[in-house]
């Protein structure tokens, strides 16, 4: 797990150099449809919903989660004429994705497959493939794998945008700005020995960054076997921030700009004053830092890309964790690399 983070600068630059050039046919391929869905499970659908923002923020376009039960076990008949379904799996090869997929096909939806595996099933059968460069990912744990399909996300949505080529500038930077959170490390031994301190996390976030949060949260759970709870902060103040008490160490994840910074800081000291155990704070503005007990600092870019980035040093903590846990950050109990929902049969 560490030496694939450490790949991340790397594979980014490959994924955005190989995709950016798709988006005239991404937008041919799509310009008179008129919504979004996105079909995927795991760290591919936290990916979905950073994707999601981002289609309706920069893009323009109303865009939804759909859920592959309709598809695989409803047999529902819809009318996806006006739709673009984007189908997200590391390996492709993920039966239910790619049982979906064919059920939007047949069903009207012109179909994206977003995948690290350009000779998958689902990779085969999509309209158009954006075939991500993570290379092979060894462990379970998904991060480069990861990272590069937010890549492929930011590339969808920009070639939906009035004017495509708005993010370039942003995107060119996120290698690097990656590299720099990779070297620094700066207060990840600390997060990881607040984390430490007690089995209960809450993580939270909201808007573009929701995604970031929720991938946190999976990684800590599957990573380092924690109890945990991923809530937008909208959720969490409409009665969950209630069971917040010494037990509890709250992460919270924020772009350093953009609307949901301010919102995120008065949590940071709302959940102080209700005792919280530690508020750890990844990413933010000064305002923000100031607010939590530890602060990893995330990047230096627009809230809008900085997702890209904004997971490198929730990884690292996690992976940091897991070792001071004694556990193997590498292959997660009972976990594999491509999981079947269901089991064979079923």
């Amino acid at each position: 797990m560490a030496r694939e983070i450490a790949e991340q600068p790397e594979a980014l630059a490959r994924t955005l150099e190989a995709l950016l050039p798709l988006r005239p046919e991404l937008r041919a391929l799509t310009e008179d449809r008129r919504v979004v869905l996105f079909v995927a499970r795991g760290s591919s659908d936290n990916a979905a919903i950073y994707g999601r923002y981002l289609l309706e923020v920069h893009g323009g376009v109303p865009g939804g989660l759909a859920a592959p039960s309709v598809a695989t076990h409803y047999h529902a008949d819809l009318d996806l004429s006006e739709a673009v379904v984007v189908s997200v799996s590391q390996s492709g090869e993920t039966e239910e994705i790619v049982e979906t997929q064919a059920w939007a096909a047949a069903h009207g939806a012109r179909t994206v497959a977003v995948t690290n595996d350009g000779g998958s099933a689902l990779a085969g059968a999509a309209d158009l493939a954006l075939v991500t460069r993570a290379g092979t990912e060894l462990a379970v744990p998904a991060t480069k794998s990861y990272t590069t399909q937010l890549a492929a996300m930011a590339v969808l949505a920009d070639a939906f945008a009035a004017k495509p080529g708005t993010l370039d500038a942003e995107l060119d930077r996120v290698p690097a700005e990656v590299q720099r959170l990779i070297e620094r490390r700066e207060g990840v031994d600390e997060a990881a020995e607040r984390l430490a301190s007690t089995p209960e996390t809450l993580v939270s976030g909201r808007g573009v960054t929701f995604g970031t949060a929720l991938e946190a949260a999976l990684k800590l759970e599957e990573t380092c076997l924690r109890p945990v709870r991923g809530l937008s902060y909208a959720d969490l103040r409409h009665g969950p921030i209630a069971v917040v008490d010494a037990e509890h160490v709250a992460l919270l994840v924020s772009a350093a700009d953009g609307p949901m910074v301010a919102g995120l800081t008065e949590l940071a000291r709302d959940l102080r004053r209700r005792g919280a155990a530690a508020t750890i704070g990844i990413g933010g503005d000064t305002g923000f830092a100031g607010a939590v007990d530890v602060c990893v600092p995330g990047p230096a870019l627009r809230e809008l890309v900085a997702p890209l980035a904004l997971v490198v040093p929730a990884q690292l903590t996690v992976e940091a964790l897991a070792r001071r846990l004694g556990l193997d950050p590498d292959a997660p109990r009972g976990l594999s690399k491509v999981t079947q929902t269901d089991p064979a049969g079923n």
